[in-house]
């Protein structure tokens, strides 16, 4: 018995050591074919007045398939991947405004939408195709109610091959399933929670003009705002290049350019220039009707106009000035003359479009309406020549750094800053440039530049940005390093619209083998660790030790007394 035990023990010990070297050999192929894994960019869940739109989940967990599926096929549990290049806008309309089942959608978006491309759009053939197919993509998936998760990824080596096995399996008509195998798809995301009083930032600065001795009258003001958030298909991505940010950057160098004048008291006007930086301008201006709301009536009423900088980083050669007030007024007709002039001597068109306000109607389709709502003469400036619907034209996919023209943008700085500085220093119908090339007070294309990246790289949907956003902080340090006084408002985003979280998240992409395989596998390992248990039993305890354990074991019979 005694030799008998560490005969045991030495079995015993084999045993296990080679189980656990199965396990770990197990564990390394694993290990080996770990999950890819993906930044995704998750569609836009929203609710207006209560009624929901967009994706309303974000947890995924679910086979990949193409556009190649089989006639037929379920797609209840498919997330279906969907290159841009290769988009096909009738089965998107048919499986979102008719409801029909679906897993999920990955929509595939060419690198040169990357926000930190860096400007590049090589292979780009027609950047406009690209751009109608995404703006109808974005109508259709804003304004629906999706109940599945929808997805936005960049291409990239590894989901293109992904993509391509997906495609040939789809093709021989046996689509990813539990039984088939292929690939899947899994966010292990929690589901999106309800933004919590989501705040709005504006942001103002001072250029005070220079008041004659004796004058004790307040300064007329000029008000130059720019709305500087957006709002898009996919907030995580919604740079909004053009709109707003080119109305942003303008405002920042007219700022920079206004400071060098008015800094020596021998060129400083006599007019107070009022720059304001407002948010929530996607959502009816909201930040911008709480902005005027907050100024006293005095001040209100030393407005002469103010000047509502939209969208104009890709024009050609018309912008328009859009106005609420009738074109016989006296400061309208004075703005488009002033601006028409400089206009025509840049080599360029200014046109003027005249839109009545309906006091009834809560609906406000520019910035400048909301001072016209409080009898403050204003006009927008912007290449659009009809006003957006609510939450279009806002910054969305394609609104990048690749469709937008920073020459655009120089010359419509020029265009307000000569139009402004002409108005102020009694220079109307002269031929006088005061920011000419070349000079000291010259347009700054490397500012222009630079601040067009920044945003170009920085999404800025309003109710995931912070009052203390590092973004929202160094647009105030910029407009504090060219005027006066800078003061900042915080508000809350009014109640008709509900936003949610989770705008971003990571896709871990498994290749599975089919349940036969998996079978197949457990079977060969079952058999091997059987042989390998009887191996040892025999080596170490001989043939009758390994019988021995598969006998009944004799009854127990109890005995009575």
């Amino acid at each position: 018995m005694a030799q008998r035990k560490p005969r045991e023990r030495d079995m015993l010990d084999s045993m296990y050591s080679m189980l656990a070297l199965v396990f770990i050999l197990v564990a390394c192929v694993e290990l080996c074919d770990a999950a890819t894994v993906v930044d995704v960019y998750r569609l836009i869940q929203y609710d207006i007045s209560g009624v929901p739109f967009g994706s309303r989940f974000a947890t995924l967990n679910h086979h990949a398939g193409s556009l190649h599926f089989p006639s037929g096929a379920d797609l209840s549990r498919t997330v279906v991947m969907i290159p841009l290049r290769e988009l096909n806008i009738t089965f998107v309309r048919e499986y979102v405004s008719r409801k029909q089942p679906l897993g999920g959608l990955l929509f595939l978006l060419p690198e040169m939408f990357k926000l930190d491309n860096g400007g590049s759009s090589k292979g780009i053939q027609d950047k406009q195709m690209m751009k109608n197919v995404l703006v109808e993509l974005e109508r259709l998936l804003v304004h629906s109610k999706i109940p599945y998760p929808v997805y936005f990824a960049f291409e990239n080596d590894e989901i293109d091959a992904v993509l391509d096995d997906v495609k040939k399996n789809d093709a021989t008509g046996q689509p990813a399933t539990a039984t088939t195998g292929g690939f899947k798809f899994v966010v292990p995301t929690s589901e999106p929670k309800k933004v919590a009083s989501p705040t709005i930032t504006n942001i103002q600065g001072w250029l005070q003009g220079l008041k004659a001795d004796g004058d004790a009258n307040q300064l007329p003001t000029i008000a130059i705002v720019a709305s500087y958030d957006t709002f898009g298909a996919a907030p995580a991505l919604s740079v909004g290049s053009d709109s707003n940010g080119s109305g942003v950057v303008a405002l920042l160098e007219i700022a920079r350019l206004f400071s060098l004048l008015y800094s020596n008291p021998k060129t400083r006007g006599r007019y107070n220039i009022l720059f304001g930086l407002t948010s929530g301008g996607p959502y009816n201006y909201n930040g911008t009707h709480k902005w005027l709301r907050s100024f006293d009536q005095r001040l209100r009423e030393s407005i002469d106009y103010a000047i509502c900088l939209n969208s104009i980083g890709s024009w050609d050669n018309e912008l328009w000035i859009h106005v609420s007030k009738p074109p016989e007024n006296t400061y309208i007709k004075q703005i488009f003359e002033g601006f028409t002039n400089v206009a025509d001597e840049l080599g360029f068109k200014v046109g003027l479009k005249h839109k009545k306000i309906n006091i009834s109607n809560p609906r406000v389709a520019w910035e400048h309406e909301q001072f016209s709502r409080l009898r403050v003469t204003a006009a927008t400036l912007s290449e659009l020549s009809a006003a957006p619907e609510l939450l279009e034209s806002t910054g969305g996919l394609l609104d990048s750094r690749h469709f937008v023209d920073e020459t655009a943008i120089i010359r419509s700085v020029k265009l307000v800053a000569e139009s402004l500085a002409r108005h102020i220093y009694g220079y109307e119908g002269k031929n006088i440039q005061i920011f000419a090339d070349n000079s000291s007070l010259a347009i700054n294309p490397s500012y222009v530049r630079s601040w067009l990246d920044l945003l170009s790289q920085t999404p800025r949907v309003a109710p995931f940005l912070s009052k203390n956003d590092p973004f929202v902080l160094a647009l105030k340090k910029e407009l504090a390093d060219h005027t006066d006084e800078v003061n900042v408002q915080h508000e809350v985003l009014d109640g008709m619209f509900t936003f949610y979280d989770s705008t971003k998240a990571s896709i871990n992409i498994y290749q599975v083998l089919s349940v036969t395989f998996d079978l197949l596998l457990l079977l060969v390992l079952g058999s091997y660790l059987i042989v390998l248990f009887s191996f040892l039993v025999i080596t170490t305890r001989g043939l009758d030790d390994l019988i021995s354990l598969f006998r009944r074991p004799p009854s127990r019979k109890v005995k009575t007394a």
